[in-house]
Parts: C-alpha cells; structure tokens; sequence
C-alpha cells in the first residue's frame, strides 16, 4: 500500500497558512492510514508515554496542541487520561478527530499566533508532528508555556532536518535561560520508521511563565 505522494509532500512544502490548511483538508481522510500504515507513524505514541511518565494524575487537564486526526490524543485515552482538548489549525483534521470521541473540547487555532486561551488553562502539553517544515515556528514555545502551568509539563517532537534548520534548539536554550522551563528529557528516537526519519522528543517542566 502506497499513499499519494503529493498528500503529504504539499504540507511540507505549503508556503502560505491557507496552502497548509488546504494540503491538510485534501490529506485528512487519508492521514491516519498513509502515517501510521505507509509511513511507520510512531511519534504519538511514543510521546505520549514519555508524557505519561512525567503526569502524577490521570485526571490531569491536558492539550493536544497540533492535534491532526486525533492520534496522540487517542493513545492517551487508552492510558487512562479523559481530560484532554484538542487543537488544531485544519478545521478538517479536527472533523476527523472528533469522530474518535475522546476529546473534551475542540478547537481551531493558528500556533503561529497569539491563542485564545486563558494563562495556566491545562496542567501538561502534548505536541507531535507541528514543529517542522513549513508549520510552526519556535515562538510558538511561549505560547505553549503560558498556557500550560508553573509545575506542569510540555511533552513535543521536532522533526530532525527541521531541528537544525528552524533555530529551535537556539530558542529552547533561551527559554531555559530565562527560567521560563527547565528540560526533563531530550532524545533522538524513531518518528516515522518506513521512511527512516527520527525526531526530537523532548520534556520540559513549566517554571514560570
């Protein structure tokens, strides 16, 4: 089983906000059997668990930043966590999330932007596969940390190639240094195994935002 190239290959390569948002409508039927069948598709769960090590409470309010079809959020229903939001920028993406009926809330928010959420709102952060090409930026780490409270977690994945490339590492390092969070983990691991990509999986503890 194949998936079509330019499915995926134009969210990579999307130069504007509404090309993305397009790429994603046409790919949202399709994601979820193209990533995980095609592709080899292991950053969710695999950030979910690392997330989960870190949450003293299965009752604990957590985001799904980035949502896409719901895959992260999926796994960390199978753990035991039922108070999860979920957001995303493809209005499409979150139709398909929704069908998995394991979201509190869902809603449509741009991460290159301010968001519409009050400080301290979720007590963790989840985000897999939206710090990459042509999706967000690393500022988009101080809105995660507003949001997220002092005392909990931010859990996300940057595709490597886009690691190097995007000057996150640069950004992580100041947030440190300002002691805005400070770094819980940080690994190279398998993200999408078919196509031999790895990415890094990191973990910060919110220390004041």
């Amino acid at each position: 089983m194949r998936q079509t190239p330019k499915l995926w290959e134009a969210t990579y390569e999307a130069k504007t906000s509404s090309a993305l948002a397009d790429a994603y409508s046409k790919w949202a039927g399709l994601y979820d059997r193209d990533t995980l069948e095609v592709m080899g598709y292991v950053g969710p769960q695999t950030a979910a668990a690392m997330l989960d090590g870190y949450l003293d409470s299965k009752a604990c309010r957590v985001l799904d930043a980035g949502c896409g079809t719901g895959l992260v959020g999926d796994f960390l229903s199978r753990m035991g966590y039922e108070n999860i939001d979920a957001m995303d920028y493809s209005g499409d993406m979150l139709d398909e999330a929704k069908k998995k009926a394991i979201y509190k809330r869902l809603f449509q928010e741009d991460m290159n932007k301010s968001l519409d959420i009050p400080d301290n709102a979720y007590d963790a952060t989840i985000c897999v596969g939206t710090f990459t090409y042509a999706h967000v930026g690393p500022d988009a780490f101080e809105e995660l940390l507003r949001i997220t409270r002092p005392g909990g977690y931010i859990c996300f994945t940057i595709r490597d190639g886009a690691y190097q490339e995007y000057n996150y590492r640069e950004k992580m390092l100041e947030l440190e240094a300002c002691a805005k969070w400070e770094l819980q983990q940080l690994w190279e691991e398998d993200y999408l195994i078919k196509e031999k990509v790895t990415a890094k999986f990191c973990t910060y503890k919110v220390l004041s935002n």
